[in-house]
Order: structure tokens, then sequence, then C-alpha cells
């Protein structure tokens, strides 16, 4: 038999040997709404004549939609490789656009961070030199032409340098 909730208007499917003919409490699945029913006798042949009919015309709604469902998933899980295809695709190119791109940033940056330890290291040299000149000179009495000229040619560099600013 069919029973419906009085709260939420939600029907129910109930064998007729569940409810004795006293009646008895049914609580609501859907929205947990409890209340006392109990069996007319003046319905329940009625209800018996429907719900075979209710019953056959269930099982083919289920059965149809059944069907529908399935022959809708094939199309959707086509639908669904294909995307994933795409995606992938895409990921693929961009790792390869990432790895064309960093290997030429890192050549790049490699490059300016040889030649900014060179300048480094270059401004280091003639510090030390200019420090140690006098020591150098004793030592090695040639060098003092050598690092004169150094030295002008370092002052020129700066001077040309500054004029360009």
């Amino acid at each position: 038999m069919i029973i419906t909730c009085p709260n939420c208007n939600k029907k129910f499917m109930i064998d007729n040997s569940m409810i004795p003919d006293e009646g008895r409490d049914l609580q609501c699945g859907s929205c947990n709404h409890l209340w006392f029913y109990k069996i007319e006798q003046k319905n329940n042949q009625i209800l018996e004549l429907k719900q075979e009919i209710i019953n056959e015309s269930i099982k083919t709604k289920v059965e149809n939609k059944e069907k529908q469902i399935e022959e809708r998933k094939q199309p959707e899980e086509i639908i669904k490789n294909e995307i994933n295809n795409k995606k992938r695709e895409k990921n693929v190119e961009k790792q390869k656009n990432k790895t064309t791109f960093k290997k030429t940033e890192v050549k790049g940056s490699k490059f300016f961070s040889y030649l900014i330890v060179f300048i480094i290291s270059f401004v280091a040299l003639i510090i030390l030199l200019d420090t140690l000149k006098t020591p150098l000179i004793h030592v090695f009495p040639g060098i003092e032409i050598i690092l004169f000229n150094l030295f002008e040619t370092l002052q020129d560099i700066k001077l040309f340098i500054i004029d360009l600013t």
C-alpha cells in the first residue's frame, strides 16, 4: 500500500502486514515527521488493485529510466574521455614550453652570473694590486710601469662611463 507523509507529502510503499488493524506510529524517512496511521477497510481493496498497477508502471518507468541513463552515460563518457585527452595534450605542451623556457632562462642567467663573478673578481684584483703596490714594486721593479698604465686605463674607463651618464 502507498502511504503519504502528512508533513512533506512524500509517498512510501509499505506492506499491508506491517500495519496492524489497530494502527501504528509511522516516521517519515525524508523529514522524520512522526504520525499515527490506521488502515481504512474501504480503501484497502482499491489500494491493492492500484498497487499492482503502480508496481507494473513503476517497473516499466524504472526500466525506461535505466535505459535512458545508460544511453546518456555512453556519450558522456566519450565526451569526458575527449576532454581528458585534450587536457593531457595541453599539459604535455605546457611542460614542453616550460622546459624550453627554463633552458633558455638558465643559459641567460648563467651568462649574467659569470659576468657578475668576473666583474667582482676583477675589481677585487685591482683593489689587491693597489693595496700591495709598494711591496710588489720592491719585489718586481719592472711592474711599476705596468701598474701605472693599468691604473691610468681604469681612470680613463671611469671617466668614459661618467661622461655617458
